[in-house]
C-alpha cells in the first residue's frame, strides 16, 4: 500500500463486505474496549478520593503524592517493553496475565488497611496497565485489517479512553461520597472477571510468526530510561523545577536513552527496530498525541484549580462539571473515522490540535464569578474535549500504519508511551507556570486573584504549545502525503 493509502485510509475499489464487521470481530471490539475504558477510568478515578484515602489510612500530607506517582511510574516505564513480550509471547495471553493481575491490585488496594498495601496495590495496578493496554491495542489492530475497519474500531477507542478518563472522575466522586473510597478499587474485581471471560471465548492467540530472542540490554535500557524520566518529572511536581535532584534524574534518562539508540542500532533483534522510529508517520503520529494528552491534562488540572481555588467549591462538584463534556469525546470519537476519510489523518491530526488551542483558550476569559466561570469552563472543555477525541483516533492510526501484524505490539507500545509519558508530564510543567506566575502576583492580589492569573498564565502556555505542535505536525506528516503524491 502507498504512503497515500497509509495517511487516508482509503480503498479504492474494496469490496462492501471489507468494510462490515463480522459478529465475531463485534464481540471482540466489545470486549477490548470494555478492557479499555475500565483502564481509562482506573487512572482517574481515585483523583477525587485522594484526600478521602489520606485520611482513612494515615497517609501524611508528603507521601499522598505516592498513590498517583506509584501508578504512574511503572505505567510509563514498563509499556514499551511489554508491547515487544505481547508480539513475541502471544498478545492475548499477555493480555489475559494483566487483567488478572489488574483484578488482583484492585482486591487488594480495596482492603487494604496499611499505605503500604495500598502503595503495594498501585504498584501492581500500574504494571498491569503497562501490560495490558499495549497487548490490548495490538489485539484490536490485528483483528482489522488496515482501511476502513480498523479507522472504525480505534474511532470507537478514542472515544472510550475519553470517556473512561471523565467518567472515571465522576464516577470516583459518586463512589467515595455514596460508599466508600474502597469500592474506586473494588469495582475493577467483577469488570476484569467479565474482560477475561470475554477475552478466552472471543479473541484468538496472535504472535509473531518467527520467535526471536528478547533484546535484553535494550529492554533494561529503555526500561530504567523511562523509569529516570517519570521520576524525575514527578519529583519536579512535587518539589519544583528548581531542585538538583529533578536534573539528576533527567540526565540519568537522557543517557540511558541515548545508549539504548545505540543499542538498538547494533542489535541482531531489535526491541525497537530504529527504521520503525524512524518513520514519519510513527514519529509525528505519537509526537501529535503527546501533544493532546498532555495539554487535555494540562487542562484539566488547571480547571480544577480554579473551580476548587478560585470558585472555592466542592471536589464533587468539580468532578462533575469537569466530567460532563467528556460527553462530547465520545461523540468525536465515534464520528472521526468519517473525517479521516475525506481530508486524510494528517489534515484531521493538525486540525484538532487547532480545536484543541481554541477551546482551551476560552479559559483565558476566566474571572472570579462562578457562574461565568463555570459556564466558560463548560464551553471550553466541551469544544476542546470534541477536538481531543479526534486527535486520539488520528494518532493511533497514523502512528500503526502500514506495520505489519508482528510489530503491532511495538506501534502499540509506543502510543502507550507515548499516552502515559504525556499524562505525566503535562501537569508538572503546566502546574510551574501557574505557581510561578501565582507567586509573582501574590504580593498585589488577593489569592484567588493570583491563582487565577497563574491559571491564565498557564492556559496561555498550552494553548501556545498545542498551536506550534499542529503546525509541527502538519509539516512533518504533510511531507510524506506530498511525496507519496508525486510518485
Amino acid at each position: 500500500m502507498s504512503d497515500v493509502g497509509e495517511m487516508t485510509g482509503a480503498r479504492t475499489g474494496a469490496p462492501a463486505d471489507a468494510e462490515r464487521m463480522t459478529s465475531r470481530q463485534k464481540m471482540a471490539l466489545a470486549v477490548l474496549l470494555g478492557a479499555q475504558f475500565m483502564l481509562a477510568a482506573d487512572f482517574s478515578i481515585l483523583t477525587v478520593a485522594l484526600p478521602v484515602i489520606g485520611d482513612s489510612l494515615g497517609f501524611s500530607l508528603d507521601t499522598l503524592q505516592w498513590i498517583t506517582t506509584g501508578f504512574a511510574l511503572p505505567a510509563a516505564g514498563f509499556t514499551l517493553l511489554f508491547g515487544r513480550i505481547a508480539d513475541l509471547f502471544g498478545r492475548r495471553k499477555v493480555f489475559l496475565s494483566g487483567i488478572a493481575l489488574l483484578a488482583a491490585g484492585s482486591l487488594v488496594g480495596g482492603i487494604a488497611q496499611s499505605p503500604e498495601v495500598l502503595l503495594a496495590a498501585r504498584v501492581a495496578q500500574g504494571v498491569a496497565t503497562a501490560i495490558s493496554v499495549p497487548s490490548a491495542l495490538a489485539l484490536l489492530t490485528t483483528t482489522f485489517p488496515e482501511g476502513p475497519l480498523r479507522q472504525r474500531a480505534l474511532g470507537l477507542n478514542g472515544a472510550l479512553l475519553g470517556g473512561g478518563f471523565s467518567a472515571g472522575a465522576v464516577l470516583g466522586g459518586a463512589l467515595t461520597e455514596l460508599l466508600s473510597w474502597r469500592w474506586s478499587f473494588l469495582i475493577n474485581v467483577p469488570v476484569a472477571a467479565l474482560v477475561l471471560i470475554g477475552t478466552l471465548a472471543v479473541i484468538p492467540e496472535g504472535r509473531a510468526a518467527t520467535r526471536t530472542r528478547l533484546d535484553l540490554p535494550g529492554a533494561a535500557t529503555v526500561t530504567l530510561g523511562m523509569l529516570a524520566l517519570v521520576f524525575g518529572v514527578t519529583t519536579a511536581g512535587e518539589e519544583g523545577w528548581a531542585h538538583a535532584e529533578v536534573y539528576l534524574w533527567l540526565a540519568a534518562a537522557v543517557v540511558l536513552l541515548v545508549a539504548f539508540w545505540f543499542i538498538e542500532l547494533k542489535s541482531a533483534n531489535p526491541l525497537v527496530p530504529v527504521r520503525v522510529l524512524k518513520r514519519r508517520t510513527v514519529r509525528w503520529g505519537n509526537f501529535g498525541g503527546f501533544a493532546s494528552i498532555a495539554m487535555t491534562t494540562a487542562t484539566s488540572f488547571s480547571t480544577t484549580l480554579y473551580m476548587q481555588k478560585v470558585l472555592d467549591f466542592p471536589a464533587f462538584t468539580t468532578g462533575v462539571v469537569i466530567g460532563l463534556p467528556g460527553l462530547l469525546t465520545v461523540l468525536g470519537g465515534t464520528i472521526a473515522p468519517r473525517l479521516l476519510s475525506r481530508i486524510g489523518v494528517p489534515a484531521v491530526l493538525a486540525l484538532s490540535l487547532v480545536v484543541q488551542c481554541v477551546g482551551y483558550g476560552v479559559l483565558l476569559l476566566l474571572g472570579e464569578e462562578s457562574s461565568t466561570g463555570v459556564l466558560l469552563v463548560l464551553l471550553a472543555l466541551s469544544v476542546g474535549f470534541f477536538g481531543h477525541a479526534y486527535s486520539l483516533v488520528a494518532y493511533m492510526v497514523s502512528a500503526t500504519s502500514e506495520l505489519p501484524d508482528d510489530e503491532q505490539g511495538l506501534a502499540t507500545g509506543l502510543t502507550t508511551m507515548s499516552m502515559q509519558i504525556a499524562i505525566t508530564l503535562g501537569i508538572p510543567v503546566i502546574s510551574a507556570v501557574i505557581a510561578a506566575r501565582a507567586s509573582a502576583l501574590e504580593d498585589d492580589h488577593s489569592p484567588a486573584g493570583a491563582m487565577l492569573g497563574g491559571i491564565h498564565a498557564g492556559v496561555l502556555a498550552l494553548a501556545a504549545f498545542l498551536l506550534l505542535s499542529a503546525l509541527l505536525v502538519r509539516l512533518g506528516l504533510g511531507r510524506t502525503s506530498a511525496k507519496a503524491g508525486a510518485r
